[in-house]
Order: C-alpha cells, then sequence, then structure tokens
C-alpha cells in the first residue's frame, strides 16, 4: 500500500510552533498520547478491521525525514528559530514510541508514549492516517460526485457572501483546520484550492503545512490544549499552570503567534488568569468549544473590564463550524472584534457520510495525569478520574460543565 503520509509538513502548524516551545524551555518532558473515537455507535465498520494497514502505515512514517526544499521552507517563517530547523534535520518519528492494537473491549487501540518532543509529532499524522484508510473502503464515483456536489455548493455561498460584504466592516476570513478530519490529503488538497481560486479576499490559509507551501498560501496556527495541559504536569502549582504557559509562549514568540486557547479548564477560569497583561500581550483568543456566541459576549465583557478596545482584538473560532455558521458569528461579532474562522469537518470531510470523531489526546506528563474540561460536554479526556476531580476542585468548575 502507497504511503499515507509522505511528507513531515503534513500536518498542522501548531505543532510546530508547539514543539519548538518543548525544545527549547522542557525538552526533557515525557508523555503518553492515547486515541479515542467518540462515535464508534456511527461507524460503518469496525476501526479495527484497518489495524494492519494502520500498523504498516506507521512503519511508512517513521522512515520519513524533512527534506532540504521543506527545511528552507521552514526557515522562511518569521517566528521559525534556526537552532530548531537545525533540530529538525535530524529529526525521524521512533516506530517504538507508538503501538496500536485492540482493547479488551474489542476497540482500536493507539498509544504513545516517549518524550513529548518525539510524541506530540504523532497526533495529526495518525488521525490523518486512521481517516483515509477507514473511508478508503467507503470510496466511490458516486460518494466522489456528492463530495463534487457539496463542495460546489460551498464555494457558491462563499462567493455570495463576498459579494454583500461590506468594504468597511472587518474582513469575513475562513482558514482550512481539517487536517486531522480529512477524507484524504488529496482531497482536502482540492477543497483548498477551489476555497482559495474562488474567494482568495476570505480564504486566508491552511493550517496544513505541506499545502500552504506548495501552494503559496499562509501557514495558520499557534497552540492546542495539549500545550497547555503540559504545565499541569510541569514545576508550577496547578493553579497556575495557565499563566505560566502563557508567559512561556510570550517569551518564545515575543508578539508573534499571539491567539490563546481558552477552554482548557473552560472559559471562565480562562479568563480569571488571563489579565491585563496577557490580554494587553495576545492578539486574540481562540474559541473550541461551548456556545461560541455566549463564549465572545464573555470576551467582550473581559476586555472591556480591562479597558481594551475590542476592535483591536481578534477572535478565532474553530469549533464545529460551516460556513453558514461562520458567517452569522462573523455579523453578530464584527462590529466588536476582528474575527477569523477555521473550519475543519466540514471542509475536509463533507462527502455524504459520518465523518470520524477521532481524537489522540495528551492524557500524562512526566507519569502525573494531565486532563482537559471542555466547555463542551463529551470533550473532556483524561484516563484519571481522581485527577479530573481534583482539576475540577482547583480551578471552581462544576461537573455538569465536563
Amino acid at each position: 500500500m502507497a504511503p499515507i503520509i509522505q511528507s513531515l509538513l503534513d500536518t498542522d502548524l501548531y505543532k510546530f510552533t508547539m514543539l519548538q516551545v518543548v525544545l527549547h524551555k522542557f525538552p526533557q518532558t515525557h508523555s503518553v498520547y492515547h486515541f479515542r473515537c467518540r462515535n464508534l455507535e456511527d461507524t460503518v465498520y469496525p476501526l479495527t478491521d484497518i489495524l494492519d494497514d494502520l500498523n504498516e502505515q506507521l512503519d511508512h512514517l517513521c522512515q520519513l525525514k524533512f527534506g532540504e526544499d521543506e527545511l528552507i521552507y521552514l526557515r522562511s517563517l518569521r517566528f521559525i528559530k534556526s537552532d530548531f530547523v537545525d533540530y529538525l534535520e535530524l529529526f525521524q518519528l521512533k516506530r517504538r514510541f507508538i503501538k496500536a492494537g485492540i482493547d479488551s473491549e474489542g476497540r482500536l487501540d493507539i498509544w504513545v508514549e516517549g518524550p513529548m518532543v518525539q510524541a506530540m509529532m504523532f497526533e495529526i499524522f495518525v488521525l490523518a492516517i486512521v481517516n483515509e484508510l477507514y473511508f478508503k473502503r467507503m470510496n466511490s464515483a458516486d460518494v466522489q460526485a456528492e463530495g463534487e456536489r457539496r463542495l460546489a455548493a460551498k464555494v457558491a455561498l462563499l462567493q455570495q457572501y463576498e459579494a454583500v460584504q461590506n468594504p468597511n466592516d472587518p474582513p469575513f476570513l475562513v482558514s482550512d483546520f481539517g487536517t486531522r478530519r480529512r477524507y484524504s490529503y488529496i482531497w482536502q488538497k482540492h477543497v483548498i484550492e477551489e476555497f482559495n481560486r474562488a474567494a482568495p479576499n476570505i480564504f486566508r490559509g491552511t493550517s496544513n503545512v505541506l499545502i500552504a507551501k506548495d501552494l503559496n498560501l499562509t501557514p495558520i496556527g499557534t497552540m492546542a490544549h495539549e500545550f497547555l495541559q503540559a504545565f499541569q504536569a510541569l514545576d508550577v502549582r496547578l493553579r497556575n499552570f495557565q499563566k505560566a504557559a502563557l508567559e512561556t509562549w510570550v517569551q518564545e514568540y515575543r508578539g508573534d503567534l499571539g491567539i490563546a486557547l481558552t477552554d482548557v479548564v473552560g472559559m471562565d477560569a480562562f479568563l480569571r488568569d488571563f489579565d491585563l497583561y496577557f490580554a494587553k500581550l495576545f492578539d486574540g483568543l481562540r474559541h473550541d468549544s461551548g456556545d461560541p456566541f455566549v463564549w465572545g459576549d464573555k470576551a467582550y465583557a473581559h476586555y472591556k473590564k480591562l479597558k481594551i478596545d475590542t476592535r483591536s482584538k481578534m477572535l478565532t473560532f474553530s469549533d464545529g463550524l460551516n460556513l453558514e455558521k461562520a458567517w452569522a458569528l462573523h455579523n453578530y461579532f464584527k462590529d466588536r472584534f476582528q474575527v477569523s474562522f477555521g473550519i475543519g469537518t466540514n471542509l475536509t470531510n463533507d462527502m455524504g457520510q459520518t465523518p470520524l470523531n477521532i481524537v489522540l489526546k495528551l492524557v500524562e506528563c512526566n507519569g502525573q495525569s494531565v486532563a482537559k474540561i471542555s466547555d463542551s460536554p463529551g470533550k473532556t479526556m483524561t484516563d484519571n478520574d481522581t485527577f479530573l476531580a481534583y482539576l475540577r476542585q482547583v480551578f471552581d468548575i462544576q461537573e455538569e460543565q465536563a
């Protein structure tokens, strides 16, 4: 079988931006990541059926190295440092750090365990491989035709929004965030090409670094949950982990990549830590769970309390979006904020089939559990309920929020 991942750039930008901080600030950290499918009941056939092919693909993945042209491209990004690219020149994923099998309940089981500077890079590759293997068995001319029909409808809608947009308003900005949930690499690239051709003033880029490089687009991304979660197990008080993570990010990037993720322990707990110092230093906030309208109103109230002009700040929405929802959010917030939208599954895996809802999440650092308490039910993930209860207590989070 041909390798699904053919370049180590075929991943999201925030993997590189987070890895650079990990390498510079806490390179010795040990980590454990665990796979989960959140909608097993919706699968057409058991994910365990792809296990042999998955292991073959992991073998291929762990043979890849960065090419010279890829390293030159990474060096061209202002926020990527030369010593980090020197590290990537030597980089190769190690097969011994990842295991794929079947758990005691007969489900597909994937564990990554090893130094974080290695383990964290598996996530996007593994999820993209699982998706492509799963949907490849159901691919047909009819599926492709339905995908094209849905894509054409999205392109028409995008052009409609572009036509009615008031030039005096902040721009409606859409990016592709769909690598981890994509139908295939070829389909993702096709969708991005179509969006960029149809509405270049709206479509601002992609989180996928390889496609950004090949199509001369802007790579988009800053941080993910795992970055902040890691600080729950580093040498800081648990109550201060968010502040420590944000401070470390500021020290590394000094004004670049200034969009902070807010829902590792929920928006309310985040805002208690996001004081005037951070509110001035960061360009804006990213929404990834909970009601986006309520979340944005909370952000607005917080900035106003700090006497910060919200029109100078960016809200980036990235949770379960489609174009219609993004447009509604844009119109609701455009007079108060700059707004942008990262659309994932609905862009790269809208083929008329039920997408997989799969994750590969950080569950342990340095031998200690870490957790995310999402603003959306069902997104909370940990392998230690005792630690989860303690985290709720420390941040005064009621259980029904989980």
